[in-house]
Order: C-alpha cells, then structure tokens, then sequence
C-alpha cells in the first residue's frame, strides 16, 4: 500500500545570459512544445478520471514512481512519472520551467537530442528516487527531467565558455545557487529531492559527452555555426546514462 505522496519539485528557471552565438537551430522548439502539451492533456486526464471513478487517480496509480510496483516488473515508472503531477500548482511550476529552459535548450541541442536529455534526465532522477527513497513512498512530476535540464544548461555554458565570454560565470553562478536553494527546500518531508539529485547527475553525464560543441567555420564574411559532437558522441552518451542507471535500478531490484 502506498502511504506517502512525494512530489518532484522543480527548480526555478534558469535565464539564459545574452551572448553573440546563434542557436543551431532556427526552427520551432517543437519538441518543448510537445512535452508541455502532452503533459497537460495528461493531468485534464488525471482529473477527469478521478471525477469520473469516485476520487481515485488512477493514472497516478499505474504510472507514479512506486518501488513496490517496480520491483514488481513495472518498469514503465521509471519514466511515466515525468507526465504526472499532484496539483494544478505543481504542473504549472514545472511546465513554466520547461518552457523557460527547453525552448533554448532544444535550439541548441536539436530536436532529436533533447528529446534524449528530457527522457534521460527523467529516467536517472526516478531511478535515484527507486533506489534512496523508502518502499512506502511514491512520487510523481517533471522536476527530474527539469533538474536534468538545469545540469544541462550549466555544462553546456561552461563548455562553450569561450564563446559565451564574461556571462558564463554569471550564468553558471546563478545555475549553482538554484540547484543549491532547491535542494536545500527538498530536505523538507514530500519532496523527492533524490529524483531532483538523480535528474542532475543525469543530465551532466549525457551533456558532458553529448552537449553542443560549438565552433566556427568557413571564412568571413560566409561564416556558419556548427556543432563539433556526431551522432555516434549522442549514442555514447545516452547509452553511459542508461547503463549506469540501469545497472543502479537492477541492483534495487535484486536487493531489496
């Protein structure tokens, strides 16, 4: 029997400083716009439902993080929480967030990329939450994949710092203090702050090794932005992800 609700609280935005490089890519953060779409028709649904079957959320009940259930073979919650939310409140916070973080995010990273590190950010932060969290808890929200977000954010301005110039330091301060305060609010009772912690360590492996690398080529005036990291770099760093998670969630299984 689930007991305890813990919600994944997200991080407050993160503003991107200004600098003189374009994103990669001009097109509509689709993606974004997906994700925030998606996950608002879900919660319309988790409250419909719950209106319609006498107050029981059911969507909650077969998609929050539950280690009971998990280690019952559904490993489908190590994902589906990231379209789940306890409140209006909590949806709007962490929808408000993807959209500050994602629509930069993606431009840079391109569609199919961040489509990665949204998915990855989520998976490492409900793994950690499995694995640290008690059995008679849950949790559900977007805010693993959003820290992961925020980790990606850091790394990718810090590694493209020389294009960036005197607002990396600014932008990566003002990263670190947010992550800090939030994870200092997650010590509160109800907030998964291991899923915020997992979610953070998610996203800074598959950006260190996947991330923009930007350089310039061609010769003025004809000069075009382009990013250094192959396809092959994005398989590597996903699959680092997934291993080390992975590997994290079997051993919860087996050793409970």
């Amino acid at each position: 029997m689930i007991e305890q609700s813990q919600a994944n609280e997200p991080a407050a935005p993160v503003s991107r400083p200004q600098a003189g490089v374009p994103a990669l890519s001009s097109s509509l953060p689709y993606v974004t716009y997906g994700l925030l779409g998606l996950t608002v028709v879900i919660y319309a649904l988790q409250l419909i439902l719950e209106n319609a079957l006498g107050g029981q959320d059911w969507l909650t009940a077969f998609g929050a993080r539950s280690n009971e259930w998990i280690r019952a073979g559904e490993i489908w919650r190590l994902i589906t929480p990231v379209f789940l939310h306890a409140s209006p409140p909590h949806l709007l916070f962490n929808m408000y967030a993807l959209y500050v973080l994602g629509t930069g995010l993606e431009l840079n990273f391109g569609h199919g990329r961040f489509f990665c590190l949204y998915f990855l950010g989520a998976f490492s932060g409900n793994v950690l939450s499995f694995f640290f969290s008690s059995d008679n808890s849950y949790s559900v929200g977007a805010s693993t994949a959003i820290f992961g977000l925020v980790a990606a954010e850091g790394i990718f301005l810090f590694q493209n710092r020389k294009w960036f110039g005197r607002h990396v330091r600014r932008g990566i301060g003002n990263i670190i203090f947010i992550v800090v305060i939030n994870l200092f609010i997650g010590l509160t009772p109800g907030i998964d702050n291991w899923g915020h912690i997992g979610g953070l360590l998610g996203g800074l492996i598959f950006t260190s090794l996947a991330g923009p690398l930007f350089n310039i080529a061609g010769e003025p005036p004809a000069v075009r932005l382009v990013d250094g990291r192959t396809f092959r770099d994005t398989i590597i760093g996903a699959a680092t992800v997934i291993t080390i998670f992975g590997a994290l969630a079997v051993w919860g299984m087996i050793s409970a």
